[in-house]
């Protein structure tokens, strides 16, 4: 499975994921440096990639969502959501949602530079 999200930036996309969430790229390197198409292998059948917002709206045949707009969120299970939410502030992330404890988890989100939120839980 291919989970797609645009990107207004991939070469600040491929420094993020790898900061904020330890993602590591994959695949053949194009003249930027930078994986094309932009992976990051998640689970044996999972992948995340990253295409460039033109091309995501070609792709999906509809205008990208404006920044700030959410039609999904992608959560990370994590050991320690206080240190991983560091980490990804530290990496440039948005805070959307300082870390608390929720009726169902201990829990807090925060947004990629494109805006993608990403609630982090254990």
């Amino acid at each position: 499975m291919i989970i797609a999200l645009p990107t207004a930036d991939r070469v600040g996309a491929h420094e993020f994921y790898p900061k904020a969430f330890g993602f590591e790229a994959f695949g053949p390197v194009a003249d930027d440096g930078v994986p094309e198409p932009l992976q990051f292998r998640l689970a044996d059948d999972l992948v995340l990639m990253l295409i460039p917002t033109g091309g995501f709206g070609w792709t999906v045949n509809r205008p990208v969502a404006e920044r700030g707009t959410s039609e999904v969120a992608l959560s990370i299970t994590v050991d320690d959501v206080d240190v991983a939410f560091g980490r990804a502030v530290s990496a440039g992330a948005e805070v959307v949602a300082e870390p608390e404890q929720k009726p169902w988890a201990y829990t807090a989100a925060v947004a990629d530079p494109d805006g993608h939120v990403w609630l982090l839980t254990s």
